[in-house]
């Protein structure tokens, strides 16, 4: 989509929805297609959750981000408040990683082929007093040009992220919206699918929080500024393929 048009589309928002039936943004109203955590699985998509986030807390945010599945299995064997993980549980974190999500109405890439799969830390950069890593190369080049072309009133939000990483943030998404795995994969990439794992990162404007996540940020004199950078593409425009609701946080490298 080129830049105009997209801010053409951006500003006439309204008229799209009404019709393409395309929603700008997150709605959390769920249809009669939709896929739910079933009533037989509950107890171990909450006991998976939990003990993922048992692990955020005892490794760390920053730790957290780029911790791998193996590391993830290890530290919950060891910690007994946690507890290893169960045949069952690991039975759903398979299904999650490895089913076609399509049924859920998510129609993008798959970016990782493996549970397993490794973040190497020589090849990310942790960006100071964020939490956060990018990886080096083409993206870190991508954001330092946006913090200089911009000014530092652009924060980096959210950037690598381990395979369990996405994993956690779509099991918790999911429970957010009821139970609903459809409507959590219209806001989330399921964890074999996100462009975190290899490539892309958000943006967002200092102080604004977790409106950063929101239509907030698409109002920001930053979000506007941006989008005019010849270089700058956003990998979950309006309308786009893979299902995945209007990001105009999420920056596509």
């Amino acid at each position: 989509m080129q830049r105009r048009d997209f801010l053409k589309t951006l500003s006439l928002g309204a008229t799209v929805v009404a019709s393409s039936n395309i929603p700008l943004f997150a709605d959390t109203q769920s249809v009669s297609s939709d896929i739910f955590v079933s009533v037989e699985e509950m107890q171990t998509f909450l006991s998976v959750k939990d003990k993922l986030n048992a692990i955020l807390r005892q490794v760390g945010f920053g730790n957290f981000n780029i911790i791998t599945f193996d590391n993830t299995v290890n530290i919950a064997r060891r910690v007994s408040s946690i507890g290893e993980f169960t045949t069952s549980e690991f039975d759903l974190i398979e299904k999650f990683f490895y089913d076609d999500p399509t049924p859920y109405g998510f129609f993008g890439n798959k970016t990782c082929a493996n549970l397993t799969d490794v973040i190497k830390e020589s090849d990310v950069y942790k960006v100071p007093q964020s939490g956060h890593y990018i990886f080096k190369g083409t993206p870190l080049n991508h954001y330092e040009k946006i913090i200089k072309d911009i000014g530092d009133s652009v924060i980096l939000t959210s950037g690598v992220r381990s395979v369990v990483k996405q994993l956690s943030l779509y099991l918790n998404k999911i429970e957010s919206v009821d139970y609903n795995i459809s409507l959590a994969s219209k806001t989330i990439a399921p964890p074999a699918y996100s462009y975190h794992s290899i490539s892309d990162f958000d943006v967002g404007k200092k102080g604004l929080g977790l409106k950063n996540f929101t239509e907030e940020f698409a109002n920001t004199d930053e979000f506007k500024r941006m989008v005019t950078l010849g270089y700058v593409e956003l990998r979950y425009d309006v309308g786009n393929r893979d299902g995945v609701f209007f990001e105009p946080w999420h920056i596509k490298v």
